[in-house]
């Protein structure tokens, strides 16, 4: 229980020093733009030096770039003011910054992004483990016979259509040509305002997604499993008189669930960090458009709060995985 305790502790602090690297190195990145952040804050057209002066400013550029960073980072922890007196702007903590191109705290843009994007996340990933970790299974137990070619097949076609040009053709046969569809044409609807609605602007989101993530884990599943098949303890366990079910459920997919979960953890904090293409498609205002529309407008504050987000939730699954890993195999807290 200490190794536990001890490695927990470990791979928090670690996870720790990684986000503080990486909000470190974006915002170095940023600050190296060739691009006036202030100039920016009142239009691509914008040439009134007194704004500009006065913006520069209120959002703190005029400092010293270890002083920006440093209201950076504590208003992540505390918030922030960006201006003085009576025209001052406070955006709560975590506060990423303001965007005078939108009008609005980036930290509220966000938070009306990720649920979207969250949903859309969660419910792909539901359904592609269990497409894919399914098809595996019977492509592997069925291997050179009908449902292995099947399987094959769509592995094929999966890894092959873009996700952009599966979610246009679900948009094109099961919503413009089908008379009567139950799917939505104008974009999403928030689960609170009406729960049924939202199923509906999410099954062809979902769909688009899990087809190719489905396609991509049925194949590893497969190869997992043929692997895994040969192994001494396996034969051991068909010596014994073990059912196929047995030896599949309790040694099988057990010793494939460590790469697995990997591939489903990184793939989901991928998804996290925005799925443009299918947001982009079936008009879902989630992390993906935010950050599309930012990098458009030019909208700084909001392109390094959406890439630092990204990359967190990507740190912070891999910490996750590892924890989940000590309690998979205790060899792992050594």
């Amino acid at each position: 229980m200490n190794g536990l305790v001890t490695y927990i502790t470990r791979r928090l602090g670690l996870t720790v020093l990684i986000l503080l690297a990486v909000s470190f190195a974006v915002y170095v990145i940023f600050s190296l733009l060739p691009y006036d952040p202030a100039a920016l804050t009142c239009g691509k057209s914008c040439n009134d030096p007194g704004i500009i002066a006065a913006n520069r400013v209120r959002l703190g550029y005029d400092k010293p770039f270890w002083v920006q960073y440093w209201l950076f980072l504590s208003g992540l922890f505390v918030g922030r003011n960006f201006g003085t007196g009576a025209a001052a702007i406070f955006c709560p903590a975590p506060a990423f910054g303001y965007s005078f191109q939108q009008h609005a705290c980036v930290t509220s843009l966000l938070g009306d992004a990720l649920p979207v994007t969250i949903y859309l996340a969660v419910g792909a990933l539901v359904l592609w483990l269990i497409v894919g970790v399914g098809l595996g299974i019977v492509s592997a137990k069925f291997k050179g016979k009908i449902w292995d070619t099947l399987s094959t097949a769509f592995v094929l076609v999966g890894t092959s259509l873009p996700t952009f040009l599966t979610g246009l053709m679900l948009i094109i046969f099961l919503v413009i040509k089908w008379d009567g569809s139950p799917f939505p044409s104008d974009g999403y609807t928030a689960p609170e305002e009406d729960f049924g609605q939202f199923l509906l602007s999410m099954v062809l989101p979902w769909i688009t997604l899990a087809f190719a993530y489905a396609a991509i884990y049925t194949r590893f599943v497969r190869s997992q499993i043929l692997e895994i098949s040969t192994e001494d303890y396996i034969r051991t366990a068909k010596a014994k008189g073990l059912s196929d079910g047995v030896i599949l459920g309790k040694h099988t997919l057990r010793a494939a669930l460590a790469p697995i979960v990997t591939m489903a953890g990184l793939d989901f904090a991928g998804l996290l960090g925005g799925a443009i293409l299918t947001e982009a498609v079936f008009n879902l205002p989630g992390m993906g458009r935010l950050s599309l529309t930012a990098v458009v407008d030019i909208d700084l504050p909001v392109i390094v709060a959406t890439t630092i987000v990204a990359a967190a939730i990507v740190v912070v699954m891999n910490m996750i995985l590892d924890i989940a890993y000590a309690f998979i195999d205790p060899r792992v807290r050594v």
